[in-house]
């Protein structure tokens, strides 16, 4: 074939591939086989690989994601993405329509749509192709999230047809249905992760991920339901998305047209039982004045559409009986109680288990052992009790008293004034403490030692694991003679345990499980200090001059190393041969403008994001400062500067600076 010929048939590859995917994805009616739908795919990669020139950003081929590391870049939304007013009842419902009426003079017609408890997404179209996908972000901006959403295959990469506009927006919310979502729970398990709590939750962590190619794996799907200032398609709403889901857009089959709003009060009940069925998660009902006209006249107020409302379903409730409550130790040694229940139907599970959180929610409820408990599912995998039934309380019925002393090792619990929680504080002998230690330095985000939870189990059991640095001394013959090991099994997990030394500084400190210190923080510290030792002698002072750095965080840190242990466990870990150095090379300062000055950022800028002028202010050697203090050199203040930062700035007489002024200094120099 000739070079235009083989083009051409690329063309009609990608179309037809494009063509059975809309068949099996959004219309679930496949018209090809697997086998055949895979031989296709594969001609096309191979001939994407051969003619590089013809290469397509929007081709069926890059569904599968890239493994491209990439943080993602924001995105100002040409059109903010606001947030819908919230209803509970019929009444609201009537004062939402008394309003239009109202405004428009008139009654109107309503479109009902099913309310997707999932992530908002914006994506724009250009000449029928996919440009850009931005997450909701602060309504203003957003994450460029396109190369993950590329990946979704109820998405369409090209729309079909040729009266769509030349450029507009789609909203639509990312899902993951229940399916995907138990799949990626089991998996999660296995590797001995921490489940997701929900589908929402899963849906937005996929989304954010950065590694495409995972995102591929994990099942997403979307449904669209609104577009923005685009040219009026059709005279209402239903009538433009109707039209929008020929072009190949999801749009949800039970979005209806009502006449009016007792109408939509009926949609409504009937969803409200219904729901259970679908196979995703729907937390209400979306009611919108159908006519564009009307819309246009109703307008937005500075924070929601006056055309439209969300009806929020209750959380299903149910009454049962507390059997018992259990306390349970986590890795930090936070001790949470857990109510066990005589199995109980609801929202189509049976829960035998409801999360109190602590002492202070078991007091305000006054549970006594055997009450019978109203639970409810609000969107978490534990449900949680949030009343008793006084009236069939019986006689002699002992009240729950929260634990005083550790149910694992028996030490005197602690509560630190201003938090909830009660705390273990026997970090290196309490059992469920240390275990919780090895499996979160083992995680992905971690060391990413490929080993699950019943392993841990195992390790420590035996006697050859008492905390994380033990595993750098296991040996081959060690782990093969453990039951359930084998020859292959063993070695896999004695060379994960060598890989994960290549692993990079922040995540090793953030494998260390210091309080408050998380994957962000970690890197944020590794950032500032070059090595652990810096780290392990810097001064409260000195970590909070560090970005995002609060007190809180600053005295957990300097306790961790002050701690004799500690310090004991990081000798050891670095003899193993872990990276405690950040390999990254600092970049010659443009200027001495700052050298040696704390810079602390207020406000909103015209010029420049507070990112970039956080760049700038590195660049011309000064830090940043993430609260202010007699050791902060300036303010640079914008906009909408904090009142209690301006308030300690002239207090402590610290100069500030406006946008310009700041970069006056720079040029100057």
């Amino acid at each position: 074939m000739s070079e235009s010929e083989v083009k051409q048939h690329i063309i009609q590859l990608r179309a037809t591939l494009e063509k059975h995917n809309h068949a099996y994805y959004n219309l679930n009616n496949p018209t090809i086989s697997d086998f055949e739908f895979d031989k296709l795919l594969k001609e096309l990669q191979m001939l994407e690989d051969q003619f590089p020139q013809f290469a397509d950003p929007n081709s069926p081929t890059q569904r599968v994601g890239s493994d491209r590391n990439e943080e993602f870049v924001q995105v100002a939304h040409k059109y903010p993405m606001l947030s819908l007013a919230n209803t509970y009842n019929e009444g609201e419902l009537l004062d939402f329509n008394g309003r239009v009426e109202k405004l428009l003079g008139r009654s109107v017609e309503y479109v009902c749509e099913l309310k997707f408890d999932g992530t908002a997404i914006g994506i724009t179209y250009i000449n029928g192709k996919l440009e850009r996908a931005v997450t909701r972000g602060d309504g203003q901006k957003g994450d460029d999230v396109t190369a993950n959403v590329r990946t979704i295959k109820t998405i369409p990469l090209m729309l079909k047809g040729n009266d769509f506009p030349e450029e507009f927006e789609i909203r639509g919310e990312i899902i993951l249905p229940h399916s995907s979502f138990e799949r990626i729970n089991a998996e999660r398990a296995e590797r001995g992760e921490t489940p997701f709590a929900n589908p929402r939750n899963a849906a937005s962590g996929t989304l954010k991920m950065q590694n495409s190619a995972q995102v591929a794996k994990r099942g997403l799907d979307c449904f669209f339901y609104y577009m923005p200032g685009a040219n009026k398609l059709q005279d209402g709403h239903f009538e433009s998305m109707t039209h929008a889901r020929n072009w190949g857009f999801k749009v949800s089959d039970e979005m209806k047209k009502v006449g009016s709003i007792q109408d939509v009060i009926q949609f409504i009940k009937y969803w409200d039982t219904e729901r259970y069925k679908l196979p995703f998660d729907t937390d209400g009902i979306v009611v919108k004045v159908n006519s564009a006209d009307y819309q246009g006249e109703l307008g937005f107020t500075a924070k929601t559409p006056r055309w439209a409302v969300a009806y929020k379903f209750k959380a299903e409730q149910v009454v049962t009986r507390l059997l018992s409550v259990t306390f349970q130790v986590g890795r930090t040694g936070a001790v949470t109680p857990v109510a066990n229940l005589e199995p109980v139907q609801l929202a189509g599970t049976v829960v035998k288990r409801a999360s109190l959180h602590n002492a202070d929610i078991i007091a305000e409820l006054g549970l006594h052992l055997g009450d019978m408990v109203m639970v409810e599912k609000g969107g978490e995998i534990i449900p949680k009790i949030v009343g008793v039934d006084h009236q069939q309380r019986g006689l002699g019925l002992e009240p729950v008293v929260f634990l005083h002393h550790c149910p694992e090792c028996g030490t005197a619990l602690v509560r630190s004034e201003g938090e909830a929680a009660h705390y273990c504080p026997n970090e290196n002998s309490c059992p469920p403490q240390i275990k919780g230690k090895i499996e979160h330095f083992i995680s992905r985000q971690a060391m990413d030692i490929n080993a699950a939870e019943a392993t841990v189990e195992q390790l420590y059991n035996s006697g050859l694991v008492k905390n994380v640095a033990d595993l750098y001394d296991l040996k081959f013959e060690q782990v093969v003679a453990l039951e359930r090991f084998a020859e292959k099994s063993a070695r896999n997990l004695i060379d994960s345990i060598e890989a994960s030394k290549q692993q990079p500084f922040h995540k090793a400190l953030f494998g260390l499980g210091i309080r408050f210190v998380g994957a962000t923080v970690a890197k944020k510290l590794s950032e500032a200090f070059t090595d652990i030792q810096s780290l392990s002698t810097a001064k409260a002072e000195q970590l909070t001059q560090v970005d995002e750095i609060g007190e809180r965080i600053a005295q957990s840190v300097v306790q961790y190393f002050a701690d004799e242990r500690n310090q004991l466990l990081i000798q050891r870990l670095l003899q193993a041969g872990l990276n405690f150095k950040s390999d990254s090379v600092k970049k010659e300062a443009l200027s001495n403008a700052f050298l040696g000055k704390i810079l602390v950022i207020s406000g909103t800028f015209v010029k420049h994001s507070r990112e970039e002028l956080k760049e700038m202010i590195e660049a011309h050697g000064g830090k940043i400062g993430s609260s202010v203090s007699k050791n902060t050199s300036y303010m640079v203040a914008g906009e909408n500067m904090g009142p209690s930062k301006l308030e300690k700035v002239i207090q402590l007489g610290i100069p500030i600076l406006s946008e310009d002024q700041f970069l006056e200094m720079i040029n100057k120099d």
